[in-house]
C-alpha cells in the first residue's frame, strides 16, 4: 500500500500549538512552506517528548562534532510565539515519531507517522520489533507521514516554544500532581475528602 508523504525540506515554519482552553486543549504540530500547510494532531505528552529528544539530538551533535557543526546554545524563550496558521485542518493523528540528525545537510529530520488502528498486534510482531537491532530500520505501518527538515537554530526555537506550551496548561496539584480543573479538584491522596472553604 502506498503511503502519502507530506514533505517539508525547507519549511518557513514548524511549530507546536494548541486550540482550546487549558484542560480542553487540542495539540497540533504544524508545518508551512509557501502556501502549503499541514497540521497534525498530537498528544501533550508527544509534544513534550519530541522537544526533549530534539534537545538531546542537538546536544549530541555538539558533543560528537566537538563544536564544528553550527548548533546554537539552548534558548529559554521562543522567537515565534504567533498562533497557528489558519486554516487548521487535521490531516491525521500522530502515532509514531522519529527524529534524527542528517549530517549531509546539517538539519534535524522529524518524521510523524499517522496512527494506524489495529485490532490486535500479533505476539510475533512484538517479539520481532523487540529483537530488532537498533542499527536496522524497523518497518512502521502508516497511511500518511509528514517529514520536516529544520536547521539547528530553528530546532532550538521549536524546543523553547514546545516546552512553554506544555508548561502553560493547568497547574498540578501539589499532593497528587494531577492537573487541577477550573471547577475544582478532588485529590485522590485526600481520599476524595474536600474541606469547606469557609
Amino acid at each position: 500500500m502506498a503511503i502519502l508523504v507530506h514533505r517539508y525540506d525547507r519549511p518557513d515554519r514548524f511549530v507546536a500549538g494548541t486550540v482550546g482552553q487549558p484542560g480542553e486543549r487540542t495539540f497540533f504540530l504544524q508545518a508551512r512552506e509557501g502556501n502549503r500547510i499541514t497540521s497534525v494532531v498530537v498528544e501533550k505528552q508527544q509534544v513534550s517528548v519530541l522537544a526533549e529528544h530534539m534537545e538531546r539530538v542537538l546536544d549530541e551533535v555538539v558533543r560528537r562534532s566537538g563544536g564544528d557543526v553550527a548548533v546554537p546554545p539552548p534558548v529559554t524563550r521562543a522567537g515565534d510565539n504567533s498562533p497557528l496558521d489558519a486554516p487548521i485542518t487535521e490531516e491525521f493523528r500522530v502515532g509514531t515519531m522519529t527524529i534524527a540528525w542528517d549530517p549531509t545537510i546539517d538539519r534535524v529530520v522529524v518524521e510523524l507517522f499517522s496512527n494506524v488502528d489495529s485490532d490486535e498486534e500479533s505476539e510475533t510482531d512484538a517479539e520481532q520489533a523487540a529483537a530488532a537491532d537498533t542499527a536496522e530500520e524497523v518497518e512502521i505501518s502508516a497511511d500518511e507521514v509528514i517529514v520536516v527538515k529544520i536547521t539547528a537554530a530553528y530546532a532550538r526555537d521549536f524546543v523553547a516554544r514546545a516546552q512553554a506550551l506544555v508548561a502553560a496548561g493547568r497547574p498540578p496539584c501539589p499532593f497528587c500532581l494531577q492537573p487541577i480543573d477550573a471547577e475544582g479538584h478532588i485529590c485522590p491522596r485526600a481520599n476524595g475528602y474536600r474541606r469547606p472553604l469557609f
